[in-house]
């Protein structure tokens, strides 16, 4: 039921994975790895242990495990059940590990998903070790090596913001496996750090750990609400946002997902037209 091509669509394009022929292939530290929506792709030397490994990461990465059937059922009489049909299939992608997770949510702040990609894949490019066409994500002793030339990567004052979590990392001061804490719990702790906000914490532990979060105070999110819901978007508040999601549970960071993706389509499909009818 998952579809590769739609999940994909979603994920940051930054030069570490390519979706070909209907084949997802991601870079990881024991090679590229493929998989084709039945099978794995792997490299032949790898060995029985890293072999688990590696499925295990892909399964995580593209949501393999997630049961759509009992979102689309919990979903299907609600003013969300035309989602089902605009994006079946979809699922939320995750960073292969919880540092690359932090990195990309940072980049992301107060700017475009799209601005962001581009910045995200300077950076990869920047600092991330080449493997074929594709590029491992950077480490962080990758990245805190580059220093000032993190500029070069156009990420603003993020890249700054970047660099101090990064610190904060390799000391050991900042602990991002936080599987066994609680949400509310994890977002005190995170905000604590320089660079590190609400939206972020959300959105790092819904990207980064699968968690079931979301980051309510989103534009993207409140827009897409809005849209659905034939609100004006000044009235969609963060609170708004969560008296709406909430209800849903065990989905509600699924359902806030597909929310996010169907903002982002109808907004593409505005600056479309836009650019199409300027042209006349």
């Amino acid at each position: 039921m998952i579809d590769l091509a739609k999940t994909t669509n979603e994920m940051i394009k930054n030069g570490t994975w390519k979706y070909e022929k209907g084949t997802f292939w991601q870079a990881l530290p024991q090679g590229i790895v493929g998989y084709d929506g039945e099978n794995f792709i792997l490299p032949d030397e790898l060995n029985k242990r890293d072999r688990k490994l590696v499925k295990e990461k892909i399964k995580f990465i593209l949501g393999l495990d997630t049961d759509l059937d009992s979102f689309y059922s919990e979903i299907s009489d609600s003013k969300f059940s035309f989602l089902i049909d605009e994006f079946y299939g979809l699922t939320i992608p995750a960073a292969p590990n919880v540092y690359q997770a932090i990195v990309e949510v940072i980049a992301q702040q107060q700017v475009s998903f799209e601005f962001a990609q581009k910045a995200i894949k300077n950076l990869v490019i920047l600092s991330g070790k080449k493997i074929n066409d594709l590029y491992l994500f950077p480490g962080p002793q990758d990245i805190i090596r580059l220093g000032e030339k993190i500029k070069e990567a156009k990420l603003g004052y993020r890249g700054n913001y970047i660099l101090s979590v990064t610190e904060e990392y390799l000391k050991g001061r900042l602990k991002l496996d936080l599987r066994d804490m609680d949400e509310k719990e994890a977002i005190r702790y995170l905000t604590r750090f320089r660079g590190i906000g609400k939206w972020s914490a959300e959105l790092f532990l819904m990207y980064g750990l699968r968690k079931n979060v979301y980051p309510a105070g989103d534009l993207g999110l409140r827009r897409g609400i809005a849209k659905i819901f034939n609100l004006s978007l000044k009235k969609v508040t963060e609170r708004i946002v969560r008296e709406i999601i909430e209800p849903y549970g065990r989905w509600k960071s699924l359902l806030a997902f597909y929310i996010l993706c169907y903002d982002r389509k109808t907004e593409m499909e505005v600056r479309k037209w836009k650019s199409e009818n300027s042209k006349r």
